[in-house]
């Protein structure tokens, strides 16, 4: 799973952290100290599990768990706090567990793999379901989505962009990447491109190019998206 880490007590997440690293089949993505990044960085980023603190300055924790809700795939949320009294009232906004600080090693591990037996059917779902269709001539076809490198918005039409050729689609940019927030990411408005294929990003003649593994097209990427991009690649 790829978790956030939200807690404005920079020793909490830095103990959080070196706790999951026990854990290989699951990585930080992302760290937060307040309610506001924390909501940006979960848009941006779309992750499995947020560990959220309850108690923090301006937007708490339970204002972030009731917007995370709204998102297309909301992720599993696993309160922090060192204050029990707060349970009952965590529970409202329907969290995935609550862990006592300081969070323990043998908690954090049943909290995982409760999180990840109930989400293991969901996934498997998603999974059956990672490829496009699109026509070509009177015939349709179908590729792969991890065979993808970008789609491209032209006209009324998106461009696929994949390996061993291209096509075009009806569907929106929008409804693509609502589909696969997991998989695909903006690169700008009319641009998304396949989580796993960015390698690198370059600066050129004051514009930021993103190069993907295996494609030789680099593509401009928005001062908008920018921030995001510079965070997926520095989370590995």
């Amino acid at each position: 799973m790829n978790i956030l880490l939200i807690d404005d007590e920079p020793l909490a997440r830095a103990r959080l952290k070196r706790l999951l690293q026990a854990f290989a089949e699951h990585q930080v993505v992302g760290e937060a100290s307040d309610g506001d990044t924390a909501l940006a960085l979960a848009s941006n980023l779309q992750p499995d599990l947020v560990f959220l603190d309850i108690q923090m300055p301006g937007r708490d924790g339970l204002s972030v768990a009731a917007e995370l809700l709204h998102l297309p795939l909301p992720p599993a949320v696993v309160f922090l706090t060192a204050h029990p009294q707060h349970a009952l009232e965590a529970y409202q906004v329907a969290p995935a567990g609550y862990l006592l600080k300081p969070v323990s090693a043998e908690q954090l591990a049943a909290t995982l793999q409760r999180i990840g037996l109930t989400t293991k059917a969901h996934l498997q779902k998603q999974q059956a379901q990672q490829w496009l269709s699109y026509k070509s001539g009177n015939t349709l076809q179908r590729v792969e989505l991890q065979q993808m490198f970008y789609l491209q918005a032209e006209d009324k039409y998106v461009r696929f962009v994949f390996a061993g050729g291209e096509a075009l689609s009806d569907l929106s940019l929008k409804q693509l990447e609502e589909q696969f927030p997991q998989d695909l990411i903006r690169i700008h408005r009319n641009t998304l491109v396949l989580k796993r294929r960015i390698k690198a990003l370059h600066q050129q003649e004051g514009k930021h190019l993103l190069e993907l593994w295996q494609c030789a097209q680099r593509l401009e990427v928005s001062r908008r998206e920018l921030p995001k991009i510079r965070q997926l690649l520095c989370a590995g």
